[in-house]
């Protein structure tokens, strides 16, 4: 059947061989429809991101831009505007009728760590060709923390699908009938249109922007940093902003958001003529996400976002990005919150779980 690959399939894809791993894959990193994947004990600085490009291997272009190797045994510092590969210790040898895509977790997003996939004759950042055999690796540039990274941290996680799984307009439209996926009107224009809140009920804390100079952040220290030690608050009573070239932003969408189990989502730029900003590093929604079933009464996105060439006023209510649904091939024997480790069920305004609650 063809749509998203659930945990189930997963699971029977790794006892398959399809999904292979230097250490055996744990229960903890298969999600209702996605695969956690781990770093290895080496990583690569290297001069400048690159693809391996077609008949190409990555190690034969680590020969060409690598700069030296770090071993992450005992734990290494990956320092703030460089660039890094680093083998992950997963591999995969596909069936010609299954592709992959993957994405940074919402923690690597939310810490405005770049993370992409990167493959042996690859010619595009995070996509993974039907049949593709041999190994994975991830690109990491970390842009406004440095970060402490050891072996087995998961920073992004992939995704399987077989055949065409993407809801067209009018089948987003019905399923929005039948099972309310915003809880408001829904903006349905390839995709469901989702706009950021800066007019919160009560409040005029409206986001977070990382400070420029703050100390490495070690990712496996959970709830433990104060945010003002790194985050500025970003506070309005006009509901607007002025985004500043180069800065990085956490904000919320306006609408609360719901997943319902039979689907999942990933979460789009929605034009670029909108504004010159990038939205999301983090794009995956599990099944579940926000849904009653799994303990969930709509969950807000929340949106990392980098202003790029020119200062830009956002206002509340713009629409910001797009949600692209996808039917699940099968449902999923797990939901996201429900009976596993899911750190942003039923989300509102929130910086990565590495941070003390503000």
């Amino acid at each position: 059947m063809s749509g998203v690959l659930p945990n189930q399939s997963i699971a029977a894809m790794i006892e398959a061989g399809e999904i292979r791993a230097a250490h055996a894959v744990t229960e903890a990193q298969i999600q209702p429809a996605s695969l956690d994947l781990r770093l290895g004990s080496r990583a690569f600085r290297v001069r400048a991101s690159f693809l391996a490009g077609t008949g190409r291997t990555v190690t034969e272009r680590l020969d060409e831009f690598g700069m030296h190797e770090i071993d992450l045994t005992n734990g290494a510092v990956l320092e703030k505007g460089c660039v890094y590969v680093v083998p992950l210790m997963e591999s995969l040898a596909l069936p010609f009728d299954i592709t992959a895509v993957a994405n940074a977790k919402s923690s690597t997003g939310r810490l405005d760590l770049l993370t992409r996939t990167i493959t042996d004759g690859g010619t595009e950042f995070d996509r993974i060709a039907p049949g593709y055999d041999g190994p994975l690796y991830a690109e990491i540039c970390p842009r406004s923390f440095s970060v402490l990274v050891r072996p087995g941290m998961r920073l992004n996680q992939v995704r399987f699908r077989r055949g065409q799984a993407v809801l067209s307009d009018g089948e987003l439209g019905d399923l929005h009938a039948h099972t309310p996926l915003v809880d408001g009107p829904a903006v349905i224009d390839d995709g469901l249109g989702f706009s950021v809140d800066l007019r919160p009920a009560g409040a005029t804390l409206v986001g977070y922007r990382a400070k420029p100079h703050t100390g490495a952040i070690d990712l496996d220290r959970i709830g433990q940093y104060p945010p003002a030690e790194y985050w500025e608050e970003v506070h309005t009573d006009n509901g607007r902003i002025i985004l500043d070239p180069g800065a990085f932003y956490i904000l919320v969408s306006r609408e609360a958001v719901t997943i319902p189990p039979a689907f999942a989502a990933e979460m789009a730029p929605y034009l670029a003529m909108v504004g010159e900003f990038r939205v999301h590093y983090a794009g995956f929604f599990d099944p579940g996400f926000g849904h009653a079933a799994a303990g969930g009464a709509g969950s807000r996105g929340v949106l990392e976002v980098r202003c790029h060439e020119a200062p830009f006023v956002l206002e509340h209510g713009q629409v910001v990005g797009r949600l692209v649904y996808e039917r699940m091939a099968e449902a999923p024997t797990q939901l996201y919150g429900s009976g596993i480790a899911s750190n942003y069920q039923g989300q509102g305004l929130k910086l990565s779980k590495h941070f003390a609650a503000a």
